[in-house]
């Protein structure tokens, strides 16, 4: 796997940046620009709304340095033009004038979209559900064709271990809860590679809250492939109905019947949804450390950091944890039925 590494002064310049840098590497690049450039909303990277000499408008991507290497970039893209000749609704990347989709300027990867409007779906009712399946068994249809050798794996090593060892190798714990919060982690990778040993991965979204949908013209498309990553089908499911309740449950079958239409779905794989979502936890408390340089992150997450704040993610794995291990004494029926009826999902994206 190609490792990106972080240049300082293009991190400087990553976080300094303006419209007028902005304008200036896309005219570099080929394209004439109006003045008209405002940011629009992206933690991870910085994503701006650019007018063209045409009056059209684009969506210019530019990505933070020391994340991804050129290879997993190159390869997000490949995996967008595969989704777009299947005919599936993403905003795919927009080629520049030599054909490539990737420019760099001062050590500042970018690439352009064509812009792609739209509302997030007000609800998700069972014909959304029905329908996200469908878009997700289509979505995975296209995944499998093609290796993506460079892009990280949603593995224990990766969501859980590298970044608890990154954590506690700085400092980033509190001594109160620093043992509960690392016994509970190691214990949550454990189970959840034992558990994902064998099971089929492939190119997936990998992000697919709700966020990261939008309905236009009564098509649903899928946005923002950034954390595209080899992982289990069923990482675009729970993700996009995070519930534990039994209308989630529900959803969630909806869900499958619409998946089932183009892909056959593997029902085992319900099982790793727990594991899945503490390894998202851990994943999460990581990546807001990692970012607090970035001026963007104390505003947006101030309670982030503080004892309170861990004590509260403290008691969430630990309440996880348990729950994988009650159901692992379970006999085998009783834990079947109990992970494909209710009681299954909480939603995820509230606690953020």
């Amino acid at each position: 796997m190609a490792i990106a590494r972080e240049v300082p002064e293009a991190t400087d310049l990553f976080l300094g940046l303006t419209p007028d840098a902005v304008l200036d590497a896309i005219e570099r690049a080929g394209l004439r620009c109006t003045t008209v450039c405002y940011p629009l909303n992206s933690f991870e990277n910085r994503v701006y709304e650019v007018e063209l000499a045409d009056r059209s408008r684009i969506i210019a991507k530019f990505y933070r340095p020391g994340r991804w290497s050129r290879e997993q970039i190159l390869e997000e893209h490949e995996f967008l033009r595969d989704l777009a000749a299947d005919e599936l609704a993403v905003c795919d990347v927009r080629p520049f004038a030599d054909g490539t989709t990737l420019k760099t300027a001062a050590h500042i990867h970018f690439c352009l979209f064509d812009r792609c409007g739209g509302r997030s779906p007000e609800e998700l009712d069972m014909a959304m559900a029905e329908r996200l399946g469908m878009l997700c068994g289509r979505m995975h249809n296209a995944g499998v064709r093609r290796e993506a050798r460079h892009r990280i794996r949603l593995d224990a090593d990766t969501y859980v271990r590298d970044n608890l060892d990154w954590l506690l190798e700085r400092g980033k714990l509190p001594e109160s809860v620093r043992d509960r919060y690392a016994d509970a982690a190691f214990t949550l990778a454990d189970v959840a590679e034992a558990r994902m040993r064998g099971v089929a991965v492939h190119r997936i979204h990998g992000d697919l809250h709700p966020g990261n949908l939008i309905e236009r013209g009564g098509i649903l498309h899928a946005l923002d492939f950034d954390d595209m990553v080899i992982g289990p089908a069923v990482q675009d499911l729970w993700l996009v109905l995070p519930g534990r309740d039994e209308h989630a449950a529900r959803l969630r079958e909806s869900y499958l019947e619409g998946y089932e239409q183009f892909r056959a779905f593997d029902r085992t794989t319900l099982h790793l949804i727990e594991p899945l979502r503490g390894m998202r936890l851990v994943h999460y408390a990581a990546w807001l450390a990692r970012r607090w340089h970035d001026p963007i992150f104390p505003q947006t997450w101030p309670q982030f950091g503080t004892e309170v704040w861990w004590q509260e993610q403290t008691r969430d794995l630990e309440e996880l944890v348990r729950g994988l291990d009650a159901a692992a004494t379970l006999p085998k029926a009783e834990a079947a039925e109990e992970l494909t009826n209710r009681d299954l999902f909480w939603d995820y994206e509230d606690k953020q």
